[in-house]
């Protein structure tokens, strides 16, 4: 089968060669899928970079969420049929005509969408499912903040709190404020014109933020803490800031991490303040259960209209670079695909 190799750190045209890889088999408890559609996440980039520590030795096929056909089914799974075409979450491996994954992390996907669209429904939908409402509640009222909110993740987090009655707060770079203002943005920011950690406190006067949604990290995060009034939690899925400045040195990578700052728990405790992390990697592999818990109601939510995340771009399997150079440049509204076809 082809698949796509990340061969070398650095710029999208010089990075990735596509050549031929070992079909997989379906294990114990997994499925083999036959790849329609497999989705960008800006995690890519960093593993383009160098700086995703989760990625497998190069040569790597990296890849987390596809679209496709059920090809192969391994012991003990059921409910599935061969030729059903589900969306997926995959440990690695995306990025190729064939993968094997753990049920867990599969779908029949909703009557009506195609592959391509359906890539939105894993790894960026079930983030936002997990930070919104797995480790933390929203309520009407609740002031919320979402960081870098134009993208596939920002997008559903938008709906979720704008569906619990929540006034929400939310950066992206400039051109993209009427795209937040129609999603129901109350407070869109654009990041490159205004620094937040002063707008939001001239918005809010006295009163401070109750939830704040960080995927930036670095002093970006710990502005977001420093907005958090009592009893408020800042969630943490990213860290894409230490993607600015150099694309190649670990300062940057350094920079940001001595960005967050040092915090004590005996601060946190007195302010009553939370501090949360969410890796769906991890989730993935030592929570399967509640992956599944999440995908399941990424699709209830979409089923029943609270949520719809939006495909923004599909380019053909050739144009790796090109997809890839598109993400980064930070223009996307929502999903980047690569359609196998």
């Amino acid at each position: 089968m082809k698949a796509i190799f990340l061969k070398k750190y650095g710029e999208s045209k010089d990075a990735f060669e596509i050549g031929d890889k070992e079909m997989p088999k379906a294990g114990k408890g997994e499925v083999v899928i036959k790849v329609k559609s497999y989705g960008l996440n800006f995690a890519y980039v960093m593993s383009r970079r160098g700086k995703n520590g989760d990625d497998p030795p190069l040569p790597a096929v990296l890849g987390y969420d596809v679209a496709g056909t059920i090809e192969e089914i391994g012991e003990g799974v059921e409910g599935f049929e061969k030729g059903a075409l589900v969306t997926a979450m995959t440990r690695f491996g995306g990025y190729a005509e064939y993968v094997s994954t753990n049920v867990s992390g599969v779908h029949a996907i909703p009557k009506g969408w195609d592959a391509a669209k359906s890539t939105t429904l894993t790894t960026q939908a079930c983030t936002a499912v997990v930070c919104a409402e797995e480790v933390l509640n929203l309520y009407p009222g609740d002031r919320v903040l979402i960081q870098a909110a134009s993208g596939g993740v920002g997008r559903i987090l938008i709906q979720l709190a704008k569906h619990k009655g929540c006034t929400v707060f939310a950066t992206a770079s400039t051109g993209k404020q009427e795209y937040l203002k129609e999603m129901g943005v109350d407070y869109p920011i654009d990041y490159l014109q205004e620094d937040f950690s002063v707008r939001i406190p001239e918005i809010l006067g006295d009163e401070k933020l109750d939830v704040v949604f960080d995927n930036l990290g670095g002093k970006i995060y710990k502005h977001g803490l420093n907005l958090l009034g009592p009893g408020g939690k800042i969630v943490s899925y990213g860290a894409a800031d230490q993607n600015r400045g150099s694309k190649t040195s670990k300062w940057g990578t350094i920079k940001v991490g001595l960005g967050f700052g040092f915090h004590s728990p005996i601060k946190l405790v007195g302010q009553s303040k939370a501090m949360i992390g969410v890796n769906m990697l991890r989730i993935a592999d030592h929570k399967p259960h509640i992956l599944k818990k999440a995908l399941d109601r990424v699709i209830e939510l979409c089923e029943s209209g609270i949520i719809d995340p939006r495909l923004d771009k599909a380019f053909p399997a050739d144009q790796i670079a090109e997809a890839h150079d598109y993400l980064e440049s930070r223009k996307s509204k929502g999903k980047v695909v690569v359609n196998w076809d």
